[in-house]
């Protein structure tokens, strides 16, 4: 049940993004953000931390931190 849950999110990151992605790659989440959503992440002291801090700013962000905390 939890794949198919986390699957579901990756396709939705998928949409958003325009393209598949790992949202599990700090440097391909930040290149995105950065990129194709003009989202500059605050600095904290991990990516999670940052995409928390950020998650109102767009959907994308609490799809990928949901994604990244699922196990």
């Amino acid at each position: 049940m939890a794949d198919s849950k986390k699957t579901f999110i990756l396709q939705r990151i998928s949409i958003f993004a325009g393209k598949t992605i790992d949202p599990d790659s700090d440097s391909q989440v930040q290149e995105l953000l950065r990129n194709k959503f003009d989202i500059l992440l605050p600095q904290r002291r991990s990516l999670n931390e940052s995409l928390a801090a950020s998650v109102s700013d767009h959907d994308i962000v609490g799809l990928i931190l949901k994604y990244r905390t699922m196990k």
